[in-house]
């Protein structure tokens, strides 16, 4: 399993995620800052990664396309930093692991998070 960081989240979820033996990159390595979200879908459907985002419309287009993958983890808190939310993002993704290889979408708040298998 290999996370695939969104440019909307900090580069310091890197570190965090290695620290906990989670593999993960960060877009800011891979393509440009401006890369369509259709872009960054592909290149993590095509590199078996799962994105993990703020940004809302990667549900949307998972729902729109009917895509069965990649698998998207979404922070919908204020504060996204590894410190405030960190553990609850692994702890989260830990005990989705296997829906996440399946092709999922987990939703996280404050409060709870919610899975969807996909396709949507």
């Amino acid at each position: 399993m290999k996370i695939l960081i969104d440019m909307n989240l900090s580069p310091l979820w890197l570190p965090f995620f290695e620290s906990k033996n989670i593999e993960a990159v960060h877009w800011s390595d891979l393509g440009p800052a401006n890369a369509k979200d259709s872009t960054i879908i592909q290149w993590a459907r095509d590199n078996s990664c799962i994105v993990f985002t703020h940004d809302l419309d990667f549900g949307t287009a998972l729902a729109l396309t009917k895509a069965s993958g990649p698998s998207v983890v979404q922070i919908r808190t204020q504060d996204t930093m590894p410190e405030t939310i960190g553990h609850t993002i692994v702890s989260v993704i830990k005990q989705n692991r296997e829906n996440l290889e399946r092709g999922s979408l987990i939703v996280i708040d404050e409060n709870r998070s919610r899975v969807r298998i996909l396709p949507l």
